[in-house]
């Protein structure tokens, strides 16, 4: 599988490490940054990663910043991006399965190297479930179509 990944400084050391890990799988990694632990700005990487799984040139996207959620949220700015932050094995098979997250965003602050390769295993391993998460799924790519404002109606 082809898995593009990006992170900001904080989260340099991590995304590295799930690098390697990764290319010992055999996965075909595609890295977008950072290229150290200077500071640098995550929207930048979390969109690139959203872009390339979007886009096609990857299948799946990793994102690290210091928690997981502001590449989150920027990654999440990409139509067709369902990036889910994820702490463990758990939230990483139940945001592949009934989220048919496409980006896992984790955070390097937050949890250690094998507690992220475990949860990124436990993704790949993980396949969408269908049945009733298809729905809400379409829910969720329906708002990015149509647009909402803040209370909820429709804009435009």
């Amino acid at each position: 599988m082809r898995i593009a990944l990006g992170a900001d400084h904080a989260g340099y050391a991590l995304k590295q490490a799930l690098a390697g890990h990764l290319g010992g799988l055999g996965h075909e990694v595609v890295d977008l940054g950072t290229d150290s632990e200077e500071p640098v700005d995550y929207p930048e990487f979390g969109s690139a990663v959203g872009r390339a799984v979007v886009g096609g040139a990857a299948e799946l996207g990793i994102c690290v910043c210091g928690t997981g959620i502001g590449i989150g949220i920027a990654a999440n700015k990409v139509a067709g991006v369902r990036a889910a932050v994820v702490h463990d094995v758990t939230t990483a098979r139940l945001a592949r399965a009934h989220n048919h997250a496409n980006v896992l965003c984790m955070g390097g602050r937050i949890i250690g190297d094998q507690v992220a390769k475990d949860a990124l295993e436990a993704c790949l391993e993980t396949a969408p479930a269908h049945g009733r998460h298809d729905r809400r799924v379409a829910e969720i790519a329906g708002l990015e179509d149509a647009g909402v404002d803040v209370a909820g109606s429709r804009a435009g």
